[in-house]
């Protein structure tokens, strides 16, 4: 929340991803979770990158207007956080299927 999504990446995952692929965790289910929280990072105060940027084009609405609206997304990132993490199966159903697995 407190930087951008690029940095939060280079600076946790070479750190993260090692301990996460060692506990037996899929790292196709940890990507797509890690993007999934970056997504929520850059809808979020203090940093909202995308709010800020949708502030920039229409300047007529306030930025408490719009990271009220974004509210409603957030909500439901952090709703499909919650099905990914109760139900991992869902990540790696297509590329098993692609894989003939």
């Amino acid at each position: 929340m407190f930087l951008d999504a690029f940095s939060m990446m280079v600076i946790t995952l070479p750190i993260v991803f090692p301990t996460v692929s060692g506990l037996g965790f899929d790292p196709i289910w940890f990507g797509i979770l890690c993007v999934k929280m970056c997504e929520i990072g850059l809808m979020t105060p203090p940093v909202g990158l995308n709010c800020f940027v949708i502030a920039g084009i229409d300047r007529s609405t306030s930025l408490t207007d719009i990271f009220r609206g974004a509210q409603w997304f957030v909500a439901m990132e952090l709703f499909t956080v919650a099905i990914l993490f109760a139900f991992p199966a869902i990540t790696t159903w297509l590329p098993d299927t692609m894989m003939g697995r």
